[in-house]
């Protein structure tokens, strides 16, 4: 029987390898130069259906798969040169074949488009045809551009371009949620969508483009169709389901609206079935022009806010949760020289945990039990007005600000019960978090280029950040002795311990950029820039008493007052020049660091 099986499994597996083979090979021209990003698809002879498609790399290598035994016309294209069209009969065999394009022009007197070309590559621009690559199968941009060669996209929405990850979304050349990826491909139309472009060595500054080193930087821009231009769209998602206890619903409507003149987008979800249109982490992580403005300065200085371990869990790891999430996002151009944009986000949700866990030793037959609700709450709020004022091409001034707002509370009831001997003892323990967090962070940029060899550059960034945890601890059972806190009461039925944490952090970052072009690929940068970090952190516990009464423990063992303060001023000297692929940027800076702190 196994012997069958396995002889099955053999010729399962060799009819499944079979449904398929490989046409590979190179692209050449006559002199055999590789051609690096040239276009081949495979056109179906019976169904004239595109089977196949593909980019050559840089060394000129394709490959296409293709169906057995099966009549193709392969059509290999490349900017400059003619266009050749191969015919082959596929059989069960991979097929291996270079081709090599002629570089002379045609001059025709006509010219008749009948297939619009899949993708198209215009200096650091990759144009893809969206068209090209749907099946009509697709309902989100995350569908389409999983199909397009070399774009890939994760669970979490993060899009990656030849192994380069996309910094930035726009839609129309108007930032999607201040360039926030996920958004966008879990939310825009697959049918709204006509081309997408990827923006290669990408700078949001265009007279900063070049000077820096931008080749590890990609955005990408969605055109839309000219139906959907001038016009509201959107879509609806509703479902409801009635379980046997709870019912369980999700409405989800979108739209949007774009217009050379204003541009609005309007994402919402409300549901109970655990689904998270943005999660924690999303929210923490949410760039919203937070900018690493001071990595030329060869140092580094990180404020990281505080963590009480609060967290939106999805639907696998909670016994319910209930979501309600809003967004929206305008651009609106004022005149030529002046655009505003800016977005809000508001997400509510409560989440409740059940553990239960039971040990029996064998033994003895003693029992332990542990019986565990805890309660959440997260609201979070996220707004951002940005300004950009460009009168010419030689001056540019942009401001933004970003708020975030958070509050959060936990509540956790803990029963543990243990069976020894046949005695049962039982302990219960309450535990609170809390926090309610602040930040405004503030960047101004301003740009000139006063000629083609002298650009300056001047950026500043502010942040202030206001956080004040809480946490309590309520143990219905015996107290601690005297000497466990100094003040500690003793004489109490209970444990109910409280601790108040307040950190402020005031930071300011402020920079000033000198670019020389020595030569079109290569430039001289003098930077002068200061780091200045000023944050204050106290706490305090105090304990409540029996009666209601707050006992403070004012001790300076069981308190803390701490400033902290830090400042890096700098010089930097960096020379940048490009040598066929490769980028040479050498440098030196040198710091100068003060830092003090004074603590109770």
């Amino acid at each position: 029987m196994n012997r069958a099986l396995f002889i099955f499994a053999l010729l399962f597996t060799s009819i499944c390898f079979s449904q398929s083979i490989r046409f590979d090979g190179f692209i050449q021209d006559e002199q055999k130069n590789p051609l690096e990003m040239a276009n081949i698809m495979a056109i179906n002879n019976g169904t004239k259906a595109m089977d196949s498609y593909g980019i050559t790399n840089d060394k000129g290598k394709f490959q296409l798969t293709l169906k057995p035994n099966t009549s193709y016309i392969i059509k290999v294209s490349y900017l400059g040169m003619k266009s050749k069209d191969i015919a082959i009969t596929t059989k069960t065999e991979n097929i291996t074949q270079n081709v090599v394009l002629d570089g002379a022009g045609i001059e025709l007197e006509g010219v008749e488009i009948v297939r619009e070309m899949p993708v198209s590559i215009k200096g650091d621009t990759i144009v893809y045809n969206a068209d090209s690559f749907k099946s009509g199968t697709e309902k989100k941009l995350e569908d389409v551009l999983k199909k397009l060669p070399g774009v890939e996209v994760n669970a979490d929405g993060e899009i990656e371009v030849e192994g380069k990850k996309v910094s930035k979304l726009m839609v129309e050349g108007k930032d999607f949620f201040d360039g926030d990826t996920k958004l966008g491909v879990k939310n825009i139309p697959a049918d709204a969508i006509d081309k997408v472009q990827v923006l290669r060595n990408y700078n949001e500054v265009s007279a900063l483009k070049g000077l820096e080193n931008d080749q590890d930087n990609v955005a990408m821009n969605i055109k839309l169709k000219e139906g959907k231009k001038n016009f509201w769209f959107g879509d609806v998602t509703a479902g409801i389901g009635v379980a046997e206890l709870d019912s369980r619903y999700i409405i989800n409507p979108k739209l949007f609206y774009y217009s050379p003149k204003y541009s609005i987008n309007v994402i919402t979800n409300f549901n109970n079935i655990g689904e998270l249109p943005l999660t924690a982490q999303d929210y923490f992580k949410f760039t919203g022009g937070f900018k690493n403005m001071m990595k030329k300065g060869g140092s580094s200085f990180n404020v990281s806010s505080n963590d009480l371990g609060i967290s939106l869990l999805r639907n696998n790891r909670a016994k319910e949760i209930e979501t309600k999430f809003g967004a929206t996002n305008f651009a609106y151009s004022v005149n030529k020289s002046w655009n505003l944009s800016g977005f809000g986000i508001l997400s509510t949700s409560k989440t409740e945990l059940e553990t239960k866990s039971q040990t029996t030793y064998l033994g003895s037959g003693d029992q332990d039990k542990r019986d565990e609700n805890t309660n959440q709450k997260n609201n979070l709020g996220l707004f951002k007005l940005s300004s950009t004022y460009k009168p010419s091409d030689k001056f540019q001034f942009d401001y933004d600000i970003l708020t975030k707002l958070t509050k959060q509370e936990e509540y956790s009831d803990l029963l543990r019960e243990s069976i020894v001997t046949n005695q049962a003892t039982s302990e219960t323990i309450f535990t609170t978090k809390k926090q309610d967090p602040t930040s405004i962070n503030q960047n101004l940029n301003l740009y000139y280029t006063q000629s083609t060899k002298n650009i300056f550059a001047f950026e500043m960034q502010h942040l202030y950040q206001d956080e004040n945890p809480f946490y309590n601890a309520n143990l219905r059972t015996q107290p601690f002795s005297d000497d466990f806190l100094t003040g500690y009461n003793s004489g109490q039925n209970r444990n109910d311990y409280n601790q108040n944490r307040f950190v402020k952090t005031n930071k300011l970052d402020a920079k000033l950029d000198y670019y020389y072009m020595v030569t079109p690929k290569s430039n001289i940068n003098i930077t002068v820039g200061n780091t200045y970090s000023y944050q204050n952190f106290n706490s305090h516990i105090f304990q409540m008493l029996d009666d209601g009464t707050r006992n403070d423990l004012t001790d300076s063992s069981n308190n803390n007052d701490v400033d902290y303060r830090f400042n890096d001023a700098f010089l930097g000297f960096h020379y940048k020049i490009l040598t066929g692929k490769f980028t040479l940027t050498p440098g030196v800076s040198v710091h100068t660091y003060q830092m003090t702190n004074g603590q109770l």
